[in-house]
């Protein structure tokens, strides 16, 4: 007789590539304990190599290759798939995949959860009437939202009116045996001879994209320079990742004279190595859901200057594990930064508090657990009680059950 298998929970997403939605899914998918779920993706456009990162040979990977814009075929393309795969749940994320929550219902699926992770340059504050009005629309196909910070639950509660019943409170967890901190010597970093033991390296790592705004972190670096005599000869500038203004930062580096002490070498999958080669984490971003890499760079030992936008303010204790400076304000940032290259007592107890405070809170064990709770209550048609409450920051908004 063959053993029955576990609930199959199909994820449909945007794209499976470089990037936080992303991470957090695949350490999901590769830290939940096989006899409990099944995962499946499904990608309404495509996916590239980030699907390596999937530990698991079994996760199907599937690519509807949706066109850009309305494509209303692709909800029969994925009414097929879901007919094939039969899920017990579908977890929508994000804006672009939360109307295929209807698909899912008219292809039987029993239950259906959307999660919210962060917003584009499009919607920063969540306000666009008509995204709004599409959100609302589908409420009543969705049996439970998740927020994976307070920031995006308050909203979901008050502008897109979700009862708080309804709404699932669960941080990211971030890989602190992969992310770790530094022991020994730096690692070589950048063209030879770009740093040496005394240099003080800040860097992020991100989309360059408007949303992440990294121009303004150009423009505090080359403010620092400006405003900080020994500037040119202790600090570096990384900045990892691609896209659309990749180009301009370069420019306004090589316009300052400083394309030297700078080191942009595009996407690579040696990050955990390169942010143990940093001294100071920088965000930069406009808005942010809740930031993987503030997460990664504080299970680093790194200190963190971020942006005080959506959930960054859950992540960073402001003068104890890093800095909040108001978003694009490049002034505030150099001077943030000015003070852990003038202070290294200060970087080094506020990297070392971060890490605490990444084992206390944001372990991926804890953000599992939170899952596979929240998966087996809505299967259950109960109601959902967090197993980390009693480590979240403040409590999450009352759960009753679920329809």
């Amino acid at each position: 007789m063959n053993q029955k298998q576990p609930p199959l929970i199909l994820h449909v997403i945007h794209r499976l590539a470089v990037g936080g939605l992303e991470n957090g899914l695949v350490n999901l998918i590769n830290h939940t304990p096989p006899e409990r779920y099944r995962h499946a993706i499904v990608c309404l456009s495509d996916f590239t190599d980030f699907r390596e990162r999937i530990e698991a040979r079994d996760v199907p990977v599937i690519a509807l290759h949706k066109r850009q814009g309305k494509d209303p075929g692709i909800h029969a393309v994925l009414w097929k798939v879901l007919r094939n795969l039969q899920p017990t749940i579908v977890h929508t994320r994000n804006l672009p995949a939360m109307e295929y929550a209807v698909s899912a219902m008219l292809a039987g699926v029993p239950r259906r959860v959307h999660g919210e992770h962060g917003r584009d340059i499009y919607d920063l504050d969540g306000l666009n009437p008509r995204y709004n009005l599409l959100r609302k629309a589908m409420r009543p196909f969705i049996h439970r939202h998740v927020a994976v910070s307070k920031d995006l639950e308050r909203w979901l509660i008050r502008t897109v009116g979700v009862p708080p019943g309804r709404v699932a409170q669960i941080y990211n967890g971030v890989d602190a045996g992969r992310f770790r901190p530094r022991s020994g010597a730096r690692r070589n970093l950048g063209p030879a001879g770009f740093c040496t033991e005394e240099t003080l390296v800040l860097g992020t790592v991100g989309r360059m994209e408007a949303v992440k705004d990294p121009l303004t972190l150009v423009r505090a670096f080359l403010r620092l320079l400006e405003v900080e005599p020994t500037a040119r000869e202790r600090a570096r500038l990384v900045m990892i990742g691609d896209g659309a203004l990749k180009k301009d930062a370069e420019g306004l580096l090589a316009s300052a004279g400083a394309a030297h002490l700078a080191w942009l070498p595009g996407e690579r999958n040696d990050v955990p190595e390169i942010m143990r080669s940093l001294d100071l984490f920088v965000l930069p971003s406009l808005r942010e859901g809740i930031s993987n890499t503030i997460l990664e760079a504080m299970a680093t030992g790194l200190p963190v200057v971020a942006t005080g936008v959506g959930g960054n303010a859950e992540l960073v204790e402001d003068r104890k594990t890093g800095t909040l400076v108001p978003a694009a304000d490049p002034s505030a940032m150099a001077a943030a930064i000015r003070g852990y290259v003038l202070d290294r007592e200060r970087l080094i107890g506020h990297g070392k508090a971060g890490r605490r405070r990444v084992d206390e809170r944001f372990s991926i064990g804890s953000m599992v657990d939170s899952y596979l709770a929240l998966y087996d209550a809505v299967l259950q048609h109960r109601e959902y009680r967090n197993p980390n409450a009693a480590a979240e920051i403040g409590t999450t908004a009352a759960n009753s059950p679920i329809a």
